[in-house]
């Protein structure tokens, strides 16, 4: 095999561009090691539901993919539960279409991930079993 490359290397020295093939030998490229900073960075966005129009910069922000939206329900909760209904669908039609993940944390956020972002969500099941084992070690 190194016969071969041999063999090509001298055909090469012999043409016109024996300059350049000389100054490719000498020269080198040297290659980053650390990734690109900037653009790859993940950021966890707090807002504020307070109005359906919230919806519009949540959803955008979403479609980015790059940002964790925790969003806070409890003002649009407090004033209108159909409208909540409403912004809630929106967003969970967004998180899907762009195939992200949305959960509810407590009773007053809602967390909306991009793609590569999974929600851990524990089994009914074995939260019911600790549940039952939190009761028993009280007694």
């Amino acid at each position: 095999m190194a016969g071969f490359f041999s063999k090509i290397a001298s055909k090469l020295k012999r043409s016109s561009d024996n300059d350049l093939f000389e100054e490719a030998d000498k020269s080198y490229v040297e290659l980053e090691t650390q990734a690109p900073t900037g653009e790859t960075s993940i950021i966890v966005r707090p807002f504020v539901l307070s109005d359906f129009a919230d919806v519009k910069d949540i959803i955008d922000t979403i479609r980015e993919g790059n940002t964790i939206a925790m969003v806070n329900i409890t003002p649009l909760k407090e004033k209108d539960m159909i409208e909540l209904k409403r912004a809630v669908n929106k967003i969970k039609k967004t998180c899907d279409a762009v195939e992200g993940d949305l959960a509810g944390v407590g009773d007053d956020y809602l967390v909306a991930t991009p793609k590569f972002v999974k929600i851990y969500r524990a089994s009914a099941k074995g939260a019911a079993a600790k549940a039952k084992a939190a009761e028993e070690d009280l007694e």
